[in-house]
């Protein structure tokens, strides 16, 4: 049996069999037939290769397809970040549970795909970054500067206090690929301009003014015909989003404020004798110093030629304020480059330790009264500093202190005596979190009741941000715990738990009947007053003027307005893009239009002159920067649409259950 298995796989056909099946392994590895293969990537993206663009997916060809993956690390690395970005910047309105949404994932996973292709596509292309643009582009990162230049230790430092933490050939490596992938969009976009006569078209169209006559139209009556069974459910049935009752819940809580606990005994003398001997350091008026000074202004950059003649000119000065008889304030007025305090003889006012900038003030604090100062160098340039007068500091007494402390001690006592009654209250929740009750009677508090209330428009303390997440929070709608202390102001807290909760759901029919032929009634009235509009304007169009309409309508006559700009809310701000989105009026013939109102009324009207903006109007400065603003946002347009091009050459796989 052995012999004929030999026989038959030693020929030519079993030798092509074993050939072929070599192919796959040569390509992929036989580790990974014969391993466990777990996909750690939430995304993978595969590009043609730079010289055959249009080359097709299919094997063998797509060997030379690049391919990249976006980790499941990585992707959770920027979600958090991005998480962390926005808890900062809405604070109290923050929606954990919203942030968590399939949506916001895609949405953020999109974003590193957009940077995953564009850095594909710059390595494809050949684009690289050099070591300089990397060095230039650290060193101008504000959180690596000192005094407005890069410091090597605050670099290091930052990059030490990263979690996990950074070396410097990573994050330079960071840079390198955050470079390497704005190359292209970035150039793109800042390559946009517009020409003179495109400047000039945009300025006149944006200037452009227009008299309009306006006739607004009655209210129509209300319908009141009957309405059918077999039109009420068809009304419901495909308006079905408009009667869907909100989720909602109910909340007992307890709530403890410190405004409205009894007031703490007031502490007794020697309470507040101890507190004064232990801050007696903050009752002590600090030493103030009444100085003019002389500045002579040099840039720190400035050369040494420039800095030396500063400070011999600050010297000579120095030297006519130290002479018998100097005036001070003339010399002042007359020689410093303090446009502040120069017209005022350079004068300073009265000034304490932390106000000056650190070589001016240990001058001034090392003068006696009288004294003119050497000139001394700040980052400003050089001064010469005369202290006129000392105030010295002085310690109030314990009567004079008094009042304050025992102010502060009732705070402080106040402020001890609701934190103690909310560990309390803490400790007994934590011994049965799944009711309030108990714990409120071991601290004589009541149970409060709200709800059931939805999500907008919540009352009482539910419409505090951070309580109505909590009592819509999938953990305490499902567990019925209570929450911990949520905090509604300093010294203001509550615990709530979610005693009912009702999902979203569609409101019966028979509930809403009368919603359902309100709508339907409102409708046929919406719509009778549009065919009425319709037929007028129709009239207008023919050639009928707009005063010879209102006259068949017993209307008051037209409402006249000249030289109406884009955007002026008039009758409201929806009108003016109805103003202008009908044809300049051509031989004397006004151009008619119609506008529905916000409240639902209508508006007729004519446009009888359009008069364009003038161009030369404009300042140059003006025009420049409108021109830079137009391009910047042509040029995002320009690299929006390179992005969208570059994905439909790319194949993208989305594994959604790693999101």
């Amino acid at each position: 049996m052995l012999q004929k298995l030999r026989d038959k796989t030693s020929g030519w056909i079993a030798t092509v069999i074993l050939g072929l099946l070599i192919v796959p392994f040569a390509f992929v590895g036989i580790e990974q037939y014969l391993g466990q293969r777990t996909d750690t990537s939430v995304a993978t993206i595969t590009a043609p290769p730079s010289w055959w663009s249009s080359a097709p997916s299919w094997w063998p060809v797509s060997v030379f397809w690049a391919h990249d993956k976006i980790e499941i690390d990585e992707f959770r690395t920027r979600f958090e970040q991005e998480r962390q970005r926005a808890r900062e910047q809405q604070r109290d309105a923050f929606d954990a549970r919203a942030f968590e949404s399939v949506e916001n994932k895609r949405a953020i996973l999109d974003i590193l795909i957009d940077q995953r292709i564009q850095q594909m596509m710059a390595s494809s292309a050949g684009l690289r970054v050099s070591d300089a643009m990397v060095v230039r582009t650290i060193q101008e990162i504000p959180a690596f500067q000192v005094e407005g230049k890069f410091d090597p230790k605050r670099y290091q430092l930052a990059l030490a206090s990263q979690v996990p933490a950074q070396t410097p050939r990573q994050f330079e490596n960071l840079v390198r690929s955050g470079l390497q992938q704005a190359l292209v969009p970035t150039g793109i976009a800042s390559s946009n301009f517009l020409t003179a006569g495109e400047m000039d078209r945009l300025i006149r169209l944006m200037g452009e003014r227009r008299d309009v006559s306006m006739l607004a139209l009655p209210a129509p009556a209300e319908d009141a015909t009957p309405v059918g069974d077999a039109e009420i459910k068809q009304w419901y049935d495909s308006h079905a989003a408009d009667f869907r009752a909100p989720e909602t819940v109910a909340i007992e809580y307890v709530e403890l404020n410190s405004a409205t606990m009894p007031a703490p005994p007031a502490a007794d003398e020697a309470t507040l004798r101890q507190r004064y001997e232990k801050e007696k350091v903050r009752f002590v008026a600090q030493e103030e110093r009444l100085a003019s000074h002389i500045l002579v202004r040099v840039d720190e950059g400035a050369n040494a030629a420039a800095q030396k003649a500063a400070e011999q000119k600050a010297a000579q000065l120095a030297a006519q304020a130290k002479a018998p008889g100097a005036d001070f304030a003339a010399l002042a007025k007359a020689s410093s480059d303090d446009t502040g305090s120069k017209d005022a003889g350079g004068d300073l006012g009265w000034v304490s330790k932390g106000t000056m900038v650190g070589p001016f003030e240990n001058a001034l604090f090392a003068m006696k009264a009288g004294e003119v100062s050497a000139p001394v160098k700040t980052e400003f340039g050089w001064h010469v500093i005369q202290l006129r007068e000392v105030k010295s500091g002085s310690q109030e007494t314990f009567e004079q202190a008094r009042e304050a402390l025992a102010r502060e001690q009732a705070d402080a006592d106040r402020e001890r005596a609701f934190n103690d009654l909310s560990s309390r209250l803490v400790d007994l929740v934590y011994k049965n979190p799944s009711s309030l009750a108990p714990a409120a009677r071991g601290v004589n508090l009541p149970v409060q009741k709200l709800g059931p209330f939805a999500r907008q428009g919540a009352p009482g303390i539910a419409a505090t941000p951070a309580v109505l997440r909590a009592a819509f929070s999938d953990t305490l709608i499902q567990d019925g715990t209570v929450s911990d202390p949520i905090e509604i102001a300093p010294g203001h807290s509550v615990m709530i738990r979610v005693v009912a909760h009702t999902p979203e759901r569609a409101e019966p029919l028979a509930q809403v009947r009368e919603k359902v032929v309100a709508a339907i009634h409102a409708d046929r009235t919406r719509k009778a007053a549009t065919k009425e509009a319709e037929a007028l304007l129709a009239r207008l169009r023919n050639g009928e003027s707009l005063e010879a309409v209102a006259a068949s309508k017993q209307l008051p006559p037209p409402q006249q307005v000249t030289s109406v700009p884009r955007g002026a809310p008039v009758p409201e701000p929806s009108q003016p893009e109805a103003f202008f989105s009908v044809p300049a009026p051509v031989a004397g013939k006004a151009s008619p239009g119609m506008a529905v109102l916000s409240t639902g009324g209508i508006v007729l009207f004519t446009v009888s002159k359009v008069t364009p903006g003038d161009a030369a109007t404009m300042p140059p400065g003006q025009r420049q920067m409108l021109a830079a603003q137009v391009a910047q946002v042509g040029g995002t347009d320009d690299a929006e649409a390179l992005m969208k091009s570059m994905r439909k050459r790319v194949k993208i796989n989305v594994v959604e259950r790693n999101l």
